[in-house]
Order: structure tokens, then C-alpha cells, then sequence
């Protein structure tokens, strides 16, 4: 959530993960209203973005408040 967008390849090199995993999940991000995704080509190369929505900003942040709830912070 640091960057405004984030390019496929860097996501997925961020998160370790398989092009299908990063595909799967980020489709169930987005249905969920989570994330955004951008499609574009850059010369005749295809570029997919991720950003966040505030939705997905909002969720992230609830999820974060109930972990330190759990942690009795």
C-alpha cells in the first residue's frame, strides 16, 4: 500500500508467489472491491497494475486493528 501502483512482475516478485497464484488472488481482490486493476500495453507488451482502493485500504486496516486486539496491544 506504500506505492500508488504496482506492476505484475514486481508484485509478484514481491510476494514470491506463481503467476497463477498472483492472478487467482488478485482477481478475488478485486471482485471484493479490494484493489484496482489496470490493463495497458506499453509498445506491444501487456502491463498489468495493482493499486488499492480505499475499501481495500479501510478492510487491511480492520484486519490489522483485530490482530493487535488478539495480541492485547
Amino acid at each position: 500500500m506504500v506505492n500508488d501502483w504496482v506492476d505484475f512482475s514486481e508484485m509478484k516478485g514481491l510476494l514470491d508467489i506463481t503467476d497463477g497464484n498472483l492472478a487467482s488472488h488478485s482477481n478475488a481482490l478485486e471482485k471484493a472491491g479490494y484493489i484496482e486493476v489496470k490493463k495497458e500495453f506499453v509498445g506491444k507488451k501487456p502491463k498489468t497494475s495493482y493499486r488499492v482502493t480505499q475499501n481495500g485500504r479501510q478492510a487491511f486496516n480492520e484486519h490489522l486493528d483485530g490482530l493487535e486486539k488478539l495480541l492485547g496491544r
